[in-house]
């Protein structure tokens, strides 16, 4: 059985999706973008907007009653695969060892024509 996650501490869905939804003993998030809370668009580059979504998946999989050290899998989008060091600085800032399993891809365009969007799953506590 699956349960719908919704927190205001991270931004609403833009469309027809949950933030994240448990299955088992497993938390899927959507993918996160650079918008805080309130709906608005991160100013910046790759690195803020990277600070932002995993401000907002950290909220997220609070929420849902875990945390990043839980994250088992990432999926990171990139607008520019030649900002993939920038991305990773913020983002090994965040994971600590053992580091979740990763793939990273380059895409032709996001949401809002934003740098970065990351898409998590982790083991529920």
């Amino acid at each position: 059985m699956k349960e719908i996650i919704q927190t205001p501490d991270a931004p609403a869905a833009i469309g027809p999706y949950s933030q994240a939804v448990t299955f088992g003993n497993l938390v899927i998030t959507s993918g996160q973008i650079p918008l805080t809370p309130a709906g608005e668009l991160v100013a910046g580059g790759v690195t803020e907007q990277t600070e932002q979504v995993i401000a907002n998946l950290r909220a997220v999989l609070e929420a849902a009653g875990t945390d990043l050290d839980r994250v088992v899998k990432t999926t990171v989008f990139l607008a520019d695969m030649n900002e993939f060091a920038a991305m990773n600085a913020v983002y090994e800032s965040h994971f600590r060892a053992p580091y979740p399993a990763r793939s990273t891809v380059q895409v032709s365009r996001l949401p809002r024509d934003v740098r970065v969007e990351i898409e998590v799953m982790a083991e529920l506590h």
